[in-house]
């Protein structure tokens, strides 16, 4: 379940898009799976300016609570309000309807730096 035209980053998130506009960002399979059951997801603000590694916001699941990191540097164009009533979504739907935002890249080729699915894939095998 690690789709092919997708980046990732090692702290298990994905963006989709190739920073020429804004790309979404969502976390992966792996690791809605190893989170559990999510029950709560907390995210930036639209407007908000993001570093690349900085915390962007928070997942709790019935196990734990844990970060979202900013795969990029940029700038919070939208996040998907549907999560605020259903962080369910992401269990089900992590790749499609359970995305978390999207941000408008400060370098483009910045998108292109992260893992490709190989790489992700051998991250997660190993």
């Amino acid at each position: 379940m690690i789709p092919e035209d997708l980046r990732y980053t090692a702290e298990h998130e994905w963006i989709a898009g190739d920073g020429s506009g804004p790309v979404r960002v969502g976390i992966t399979h792996f690791a809605q799976d190893a989170l559990g059951d999510i029950v709560y997801v907390q995210l930036p603000d639209e407007g908000t300016v993001v570093q690349a590694g900085d915390s962007l916001g928070e997942i709790e699941s019935t196990k734990s609570v844990s970060e979202i990191y900013a795969p990029i540097s940029g700038t919070v164009v939208s996040k998907n309000a549907t999560l605020t009533d259903e962080p369910e979504i992401i269990n089900g739907e992590p790749y499609a309807a359970g995305w978390l935002v999207e941000i408008a890249p400060d370098d483009p080729a910045s998108v292109a730096a992260l893992l490709d699915a190989a790489a992700y894939r051998a991250l997660t095998e190993s």
